[in-house]
């Protein structure tokens, strides 16, 4: 049987956290979950703890990059054959662990990206101005991987063994969804979009704003296209 683990990297997501955990081991209850504490004030690492999850914390907050690399580099040590990246804030319906999972059991892909504008009902509901910027970077990176990109900000993903120690070694800190995928493909990963469903968050607010969304879509366009005049990734095995 493969190892599983999900990373939930979470910034004050005490109220969300250990509800989030407990609908994940409900559904995948042979799973490890690591939560990635970074850097919060309240009591998210209290609240993962108590659901039984592993808990790492940072020293101070690193950002969802370094986070979630953290979880990669745990997963390549203690060698886990499969990664499920989620959300700490609840968003991601755990229902769809299940067909992340059923992918890797096929082999169809080293990475499945869950996006909720594959299916017809898996958006809630994204603002209009984040839609926009989300659509310019799927056309992006469409044309830069060479198929369909829907969802290039999906923090909804699994990853076999071959992408975990990549990504322990080697994960974008600044804007790690979309230039995830260029590393990828560059690196001759196999990726796939499959439809999931995403709901609001149940406790707090998103800190992404309309003007946020605009700025993140010039900076991450910028990075993208310097990524791309780098040397091909060498990755050791």
């Amino acid at each position: 049987m493969a190892r599983i683990l999900v990373i939930l990297p979470a910034l004050n997501e005490g109220q969300n956290i250990a509800n989030t955990i407990k609908r994940i081991q409900s559904h995948l209850p042979t799973a490890d979950v690591v939560v990635i504490n970074d850097g919060s004030v309240d009591n998210t690492a209290q609240q993962a703890t108590s659901c039984g999850a592993i808990v790492l914390n940072m020293p101070y907050n690193v950002g969802i990059g370094a986070a979630v690399q953290t979880g990669f580099q745990f997963a390549a040590r203690h060698h886990y054959d499969i990664v499920v990246r989620n959300d700490g804030d609840g968003q991601h319906a755990p229902d769809g662990i299940q067909r992340l999972l059923a992918e890797m059991e096929n082999d169809t892909a080293d990475v499945v990206i869950g996006s909720r504008f594959v299916g017809e009902d898996g958006d809630y509901g994204t603002p209009l101005a984040r839609r926009l910027g989300i659509t310019i970077l799927a056309m992006l990176l469409s044309k830069i991987t060479g198929q369909r990109i829907t969802d290039p900000t999906s923090g909804f993903c699994a990853f076999n063994r071959k992408a975990i120690l990549l990504f322990a070694q080697l994960y974008p800190h600044d804007y790690p969804e979309p230039e995830a995928i260029v590393i990828s493909h560059r690196t001759g990963l196999r990726q796939i979009e499959i439809p999931v469903t995403m709901k609001p968050r149940e406790h707090g607010n998103s800190s992404i704003t309309p003007v946020r969304s605009v700025y993140y879509m010039i900076k991450v366009i910028l990075a993208i296209l310097i990524n791309l005049l780098r040397q091909r990734p060498q990755v050791e095995s």
